[in-house]
């Protein structure tokens, strides 16, 4: 009986010790670690032209919530994209501060500035801390003709834009003697450069130059020494704050002549400002009409911000797609690895294809002409690769392109199951 219960007492305790030794189920898998990256965005966020720098912040904003949804990996890490938005003023000794700002605060890469005269001066600050910068705005040659390594644009260039509108100014008016003005910045000078050196290779007379500042709102003294020397055209290169009370006062004082803008002022704001004075006036842009841009992201853009986009939040919604696209090209989201994916890159964006120039200018940049019709700037003409092309001939030429890819983008249908 003794052995007995030895026995049972073991076999109870191989039990107990089998039962303790149980394979417990395999822990879940730690979720891949995350990888905050901080991008930059820039623009006059107060002032005359908020209106402008809001709407380039919104398309860098759209970027990013997009590419947070995607889930994007980066070197085995998940990434979360986060951006700083600073409010520039458009002053141009703001753009260093700011510069310096995101730097601190240990930015992969910056979209912006709006303004020329912002975006050359910050530029040099992120070229010494090795950051790129894509504005989606700043159209002033100087900026990519510095030499920097690090700076990109996915618009046109002034020395592109000014003859395009001087050319159609030319072409449409045939004026003898045009007036020019500009607001004295990098922007609205250079432009005026521009549109002044086409008109005298055209034949054309241009009066000496009259300038005001990108806070000028009276005009009249200007206007009236313009007016006592019959111009057949005016041209204001300056933004749309300054250029709805130029329009406004110089149809008040009489001067019925065209009046030509750039795409500072290229804006249906024009109509809030000038009333019914901006019926009429012709401007250029430097890109694609924003109603060109891809679809999705003017669906995409109402839907989030609950308004229209006004012009250049497509391109800088298109450069903040580049800085990323580029970093999943290096697996890379540091500064120096991924810089050289991004000066090389070709992306299809909501403007159309991107590919940059050694200068970091985008390759084959369109330029459009504007009329002020009923209260909206409405797209005349598409100038690309030299060459006039009527808007609705763009847009049909551009639907019939991108068809073959929606096709083979749909999904197949369903096979007929063959009869046995």
């Amino acid at each position: 009986m003794n052995r007995s219960r030895i026995f049972t007492l073991c076999g109870a305790m191989v039990l107990l010790l089998s039962g303790c030794g149980k394979e417990e189920p395999p822990a879940p898998k730690a979720a891949a670690p995350e990888m905050i990256v901080k991008i930059g965005h820039a623009a006059p966020l107060t002032g005359g032209i908020a209106h402008l720098g809001k709407d380039n912040e919104n398309g860098a904003r759209l970027a990013i919530q997009e590419a947070n949804a995607r889930g994007i990996m980066i070197d085995g890490k998940k990434v979360r994209f986060e951006m700083l938005a600073e409010d520039d003023e458009e002053k141009p000794d703001r753009g260093p501060i700011i510069a310096q700002k995101f730097i601190d605060a240990k930015v992969a890469g910056v979209v912006g500035h709006l303004n020329s005269g912002v975006s050359i001066p910050a530029s040099t600050v992120y070229a010494q801390a090795g950051i790129p910068m894509v504005t989606g705005s700043s159209t002033n040659p100087k900026l990519t003709e510095q030499g920097l390594k690090n700076v990109f644009r996915t618009v046109g260039r002034d020395d592109q834009q000014g003859p395009a509108i001087a050319s159609y100014l030319a072409s449409e008016y045939k004026p003898k003697l045009v007036a020019i003005i500009d607001d004295a910045t990098a922007y609205g000078e250079g432009l005026g450069n521009e549109v002044e050196k086409t008109l005298t290779v055209a034949g054309v007379k241009v009066l000496p130059r009259e300038k005001g500042s990108k806070d000028t709102r009276d005009w009249k003294a200007v206007l009236t020494k313009i007016k006592g020397k019959k111009p057949d055209a005016v041209f204001y290169g300056g933004m749309d704050a300054t250029a709805g009370p130029l329009l406004k006062q110089g149809r008040e004082l009489g001067i019925k002549v065209v009046f030509a803008f750039g795409d500072g002022a290229c804006t249906n704001t024009m109509k809030d400002l000038a009333g019914d004075a901006a019926e009429g006036f012709v401007c250029s842009q430097a890109g694609i009409p924003v109603q060109a841009a891809n679809p999705k992201f003017l669906t995409d853009y109402k839907a989030r911000f609950n308004t229209e986009p006004i012009q250049y939040s497509p391109f800088t919604y298109d450069g903040t797609h580049l800085l990323i696209a580029a970093m999943q090209k290096a697996n890379s989201a540091e500064p120096a690895k991924y810089l050289p994916e991004l000066a090389k890159i070709s992306y299809d964006g909501a403007t159309g294809k991107i590919e940059f120039d050694e200068k970091g200018d985008r390759k084959n940049a369109e330029m459009t002409i504007f009329m002020m019709k009923s209260g909206k700037i409405e797209p005349l003409a598409i100038i690309t690769g030299g060459a006039s092309v009527k808007y609705e001939d763009f847009v049909k030429a551009a639907a019939a392109a991108a068809a073959p890819a929606v096709a083979a983008a749909a999904p197949a249908a369903p096979a007929t199951p063959e009869k046995k």
